[in-house]
């Protein structure tokens, strides 16, 4: 589970006046559950990420995180070039000095969980962007998480490929039963995907509101029950700016 309770995070400016990014933030997730943050660009959707992951430490509040191992995926796979598919997913298991050969099984079979099988030995430059982004995707699961923390990857690819993605990371989700916290500015990428959406405001953020995806899975594009919730959230964020 993951729990937030009246969280504030302020930085300190090179004049010396704080600037409060966020403000009242309260929400939890559920063990399990595909959960996205949704709001517009530059709100403060990355940075609950990374007080979630401690990346960064808050100002004030509580902040409650059951789970050991945390996986993180960027908007860029952030892959290293000079080394191959394999090794870059077997990165983060480097540093428990595990043997070489496990380590490689162990890549090569969350390789195939994201449909990347057979292109063990290419190199990322050879990859495709949506290819170089389930590479990223394994990476943060090798490591066999209990939450995986996304910050909208799949941003910088074309729809088509985007689609794909998301149905993949659906498929993987159901697999394996991770808790997901999903970052995203696309009402259709959230509502495709998750089971809550969490709508953050405009800074300071605050959770606007919270909205349950009743729509089982495998969930179709096209489908009239999440287009009447795209719609619906399209009223609340002209609501939300209204009131901003």
């Amino acid at each position: 589970m993951i729990a937030l309770k009246e969280v504030r995070k302020e930085y300190l400016q090179p004049n010396g006046e704080r600037l409060r990014v966020l403000e009242n933030i309260t929400f939890e997730i559920a063990e399990g559950m595909f959960s996205s943050l949704l709001g517009p660009s530059g709100c403060g959707k990355s940075t609950i990420l990374n007080l979630i992951a401690k990346l960064d430490r808050h100002t004030s509040g509580d902040i409650l995180v059951n789970g050991n191992k945390i996986g993180f995926v960027f908007q860029q796979p952030r892959l290293l070039n000079w080394r191959t598919v394999t090794d870059n997913v077997a990165l983060p298991l480097e540093r428990d000095n595990s043997d070489k050969r496990g380590r490689r099984e162990l890549a090569v079979k969350y390789l195939d969980l994201v449909g990347l099988s057979g292109f063990e030995n290419y190199y990322p430059l050879q990859l495709s962007g949506g290819m170089q982004q389930r590479v990223a995707i394994a990476r943060a699961l090798v490591i066999d998480p209990d939450i995986l923390l996304m910050d909208e990857p799949f941003s910088g690819l074309d729809e088509f490929t985007a689609r794909k993605l998301r149905q993949e990371l659906i498929r993987i989700w159901r697999e394996t039963g991770k808790t997901i916290v999903f970052v995203t500015h696309s009402i259709s990428e959230a509502v495709f995907l998750s089971e809550q959406i969490l709508i953050v405001s405009q800074k300071p953020a605050t959770i606007f509101k919270r909205v349950t995806v009743d729509v089982p899975y495998p969930r179709e594009y096209g489908d009239l029950r999440l287009f009447e919730i795209e719609t619906s959230l399209t009223r609340d964020f002209l609501e939300m700016n209204s009131e901003r």
